[in-house]
């Protein structure tokens, strides 16, 4: 049987099979136009020593894909020998993550940092976790999104297999929060961070992927204040197909039947995101609505503004069938689905996602107890309850009743009653606790912390250099990084 992790421990598969549907030749998500998200991607293997993929919109202008690029021009390959491996980021169950940068830096741009992460693949085969290193591997090789990581480049070097990533110089939440006062964060931060995992975790669901690993350690805080989702080892791989809802179809399960139009991704419009606003009035809102929906019959302010939205059409990309009984996941954040082994399917996001949000509130999570044991018994039997906390106003008492609702919403045990269950992250997104948010320009946001600048450029003076033999001999991994590579 297999073992879970706890906080500090890492994740463990279980030797139960997860249903997954085989990699279709290209993804539905390279059809579809996001504006500045836009995707281009397919599913093909890559070749050995190669970049993840030639087009990365979001990353495009940026110094870091830049020189990658230029190194796989003038080399025609990207490998170990081109990266000088600076110190040990941190280890986990499959391998070892480095900070590096190129060896010869690029003329004309700067110099850059990395996260190389190394995995043993003869251990993990020994370990029979090798499928899951590749798992990971291929679903990096189909991320771009502005809130999850990057794959630069992937290479084999003798039996290791090395990824190299976007850097994080800032941490990730659970230090960071560590670091606010009492522990916890205040609940405009909990907002910024929650929306923009929620976006990620969207992105995710609509490439058919259930993440199954959310916690403030997997969220890593990048140099300009922004998230970014890490380590996919545990996430299942699934088939999603597109449906649009028209608002004659009120019931939810009616995302499972035939439509009268054609949806098909060939022909779905693309996806635009419904734009308010992340600080502007009220009042601005209800006169935007009133220039745009004025119409004979209209009572109220906005009234018929909800009524309008209601009658558009939604996308939804949600793998709601998706299913696996594999038994994995941290203790504390674990769906009461998973532990009753009964099958699981997109929704536990939705349960992590209400966890993570909970945790960032009050400083812990809802369900833990004296032991593993008592925790999960808790998560399937305990009700939620919220610690007494002083609010300095009556605004931020408004603003912990939405947030205890949204938490009350995605921490219900039965995963078939869980917001998001159906429509994926339209309705968490419509939950009172969001209103507000600019989901569409939420990176123009200023973050709630941004890594200051001493820590964000990574002082050489705290980074042990390799010696002057090993950087004399970079065709050959010396027995010093063999010990480096070994798996934690």
């Amino acid at each position: 049987m297999a073992t879970l992790a706890s906080r500090d421990e890492s994740d463990n598969d279980s030797s139960s099979s997860s249903v997954t549907i085989p990699d279709s030749s290209r993804s539905w998500m390279s059809n579809l136009s996001f504006g500045s998200l836009r995707s281009s991607v397919s599913i093909t293997s890559l070749p050995e020593s190669t970049l993840s993929s030639t087009y990365k919109p979001h990353k495009a202008n940026q110094a870091a894909w830049e020189t990658i690029k230029r190194l796989q021009i003038a080399s025609g390959r990207v490998g170990l020998d081109h990266f000088l491996l600076l110190r040990r980021l941190g280890s986990g169950d499959l391998g070892n993550v480095y900070l590096c940068q190129i060896r010869n830096p690029v003329v004309g741009l700067p110099q850059c940092f990395y996260a190389m992460k190394v995995v043993d693949k003869e251990a993990l085969a020994i370990r029979n976790k090798l499928q899951r290193a590749q798992m990971e591997k291929e679903i990096l090789g189909l991320l771009d999104h502005p809130f999850l990581p990057t794959l630069y480049a992937e290479f084999e070097a003798s039996h290791y297999s090395c990824l190299v990533m976007e850097y994080c110089p800032g941490g990730d939440l659970y230090a960071a929060r560590q670091r606010q006062t009492g522990r916890r964060f205040p609940i405009s931060s909990a907002k910024f961070y929650a929306a923009e995992t929620l976006l990620a975790l969207e992105y995710l669901h609509m490439m058919g992927i259930v993440y199954r690993d959310l916690k403030p350690e997997n969220v890593l805080v990048r140099e300009d204040g922004h998230i970014m989702l890490s380590d996919f080892d545990l996430s299942l791989k699934c088939d999603v197909v597109p449906k649009l809802l028209r608002p004659n179809k009120p019931k939810l399960e009616a995302i499972d039947h035939e439509y009268e139009a054609c949806f098909t991704p060939s022909c779905a419009t693309p996806i635009r995101p419904v734009l308010s606003c992340f600080s502007a009035s009220n009042k601005k809102k209800k006169k935007a609505s009133r220039v745009t929906t004025i119409t004979e019959g209209v009572d109220g302010g906005g009234g018929h503004r909800q009524d309008q939205e209601l009658d558009n059409p939604e996308l939804v990309a949600e793998p709601i069938n998706a299913r696996s009984k594999s038994f994995v996941g941290t203790h504390e954040y674990l769906a009461p689905e998973v532990i009753s082994g009964q099958g699981h399917g997109s929704a536990v996001d939705w349960w992590t996602l209400g966890v993570f949000l909970y945790e960032m509130l009050y400083g812990r999570t809802p369900f833990k107890g004296e032991n593993n044991e008592r925790t999960l018994i808790n998560i399937l039997k305990q009700p939620l309850t919220f610690p007494r906390i002083v609010v300095s106003s009556s605004k931020e008492l408004e603003e912990m009743v939405k947030v205890q609702d949204l938490i009350g919403k995605l921490l219900v045990k039965n995963p078939k009653k869980r917001i998001g269950s159906f429509k994926g992250s339209v309705e968490i997104k419509r939950h009172e606790f969001f209103k507000g948010v600019n989901w569409a320009l939420i990176r123009s946001v200023i973050p709630p912390e941004v890594p200051r600048e001493a820590f964000k450029n990574t002082s050489r003076a705290h980074i042990p250099k390799l010696s002057k033999k090993e950087r004399e001999a970079p065709y050959q991994i010396s027995h010093h990084q063999h010990h480096q590579f070994d798996c934690f």
